[in-house]
């Protein structure tokens, strides 16, 4: 279960980080509000995967995930760039959560 619970708020943390640049685009009030309880959310489930999650490893995948999450949903959505520099820097994020997932379990 611990595990939904990191996938929870990484899909809140993703949904809050789209929204501040939705702020930027038109109605900033609403938007914040959204990127508000987004992020309690998402604080709220990471809370509850780190109490089976080693703190370290929970934080490593919800940034990880969530960085590749915006930088693809940023380039489908609004149109950001996408270049092999960024691509790389990714894959190199993700490359790190995996050694420190592979770490604990050896």
């Amino acid at each position: 279960m611990h595990w939904i619970y990191l996938i929870l708020a990484i899909v809140f943390e993703t949904a809050g980080t789209l929204s501040i640049k939705q702020a930027t685009l038109g109605n900033p009030y609403f938007w914040s509000i959204v990127v508000t309880i987004c992020y309690i959310i998402s604080f709220t489930f990471i809370y509850y995967a780190a109490q089976k999650i080693e703190i370290g490893i929970a934080y490593a995948i919800w940034a990880a995930v969530g960085t590749a999450l915006i930088v693809l949903l940023g380039w489908l959505i609004f149109g950001d760039d996408m270049n092999s520099i960024k691509i790389a820097g990714v894959l190199f994020i993700i490359f790190g959560v995996v050694l420190l997932k592979l770490q604990t379990t050896v």
